[in-house]
């Protein structure tokens, strides 16, 4: 795993891209920022580059002409590396968004981009993976299910439950307001850095693979309640199933 951005260090951003010229117009925008930029037009030299060049932060093309950019991106999860994914495609239909998210990507950026939006998602992402943790405590009990935040771990029952890394974000921070009432927007701005109002319809998706992930009952959540029209809230301690 990449140790984060040290202060006053500059970021190191992969752009992971076939395309010279989207590749190029990347590279020339992330240095006008300051960032330390390294190129990758295939998927299958990824993992190779990240050894000798540890990146803060990864820029992920989808198409790429030896595999798809989610099947890179679940190798650098499966190789240990929590660096940010920002996944950057023309492919933004929404079963692409929910996919890229699921597998552990933590933001989505269409083509054509715009240079501005997206050093401002770079920044949102480095700033909240160099962040002092908040949500930092040791472990959160809520009836058969256990939240261990320094492990990234979870159990229901006394048994590990695997979840994605978004997934184990949004968990974590709907644990950590348990009886709060969280808004689409708050959730977006949290777990993913930025205001993703615009994609609130991924967020259902989330939740419900969640739910089918650590409720005994999905049909009937104990854990993660719906407020409609609002956004959800951690159940604290009572049941309260839903209807």
């Amino acid at each position: 795993p990449v140790d984060p951005v040290a202060e006053g260090q500059q970021a190191r951003i992969l752009v992971v891209e076939d395309d010279p010229i989207v590749r190029k117009a990347v590279r020339l925008t992330c240095e006008s920022e300051g960032y330390v930029v390294a190129e990758v037009e295939r998927g299958a030299d990824v993992l190779a580059k990240l050894e000798g060049f540890p990146a803060d932060l990864v820029i992920l093309d989808i198409r790429l002409p030896d595999q798809l950019g989610f099947d890179v991106c679940r190798a650098i999860r499966a190789a240990n590396y929590e660096m940010p994914v920002l996944i950057l495609s023309a492919q933004n239909d929404e079963i692409d968004v929910v996919l890229g998210l699921e597998i552990g990507a933590n933001d989505y950026i269409p083509k054509p981009f715009r240079p501005r939006e997206l050093l401002a998602r770079i920044a949102a992402q480095l700033r909240r993976r160099n962040a002092a943790p908040v949500e930092s405590a040791d472990r959160l009990e809520f009836r058969d299910l256990v939240v261990l935040p320094g492990e990234r771990r979870v159990q229901r029952d006394g048994e590990d439950i695997t979840l994605t890394h978004t997934e184990f974000d949004l968990l974590l921070h709907l644990a950590c307001n348990a009886g709060k009432i969280l808004s689409h927007e708050n959730i977006f701005t949290s777990v993913w850095g930025a205001d993703r109002r615009q994609e609130s319809r991924v967020l259902p998706v989330h939740i419900g693979n969640l739910r089918r992930k650590i409720e005994a009952d999905p049909s009937r959540p104990l854990h993660i309640l719906t407020v409609p029209g609002i956004g959800y809230r951690f159940a604290s301690s009572a049941p309260e199933a839903e209807d």
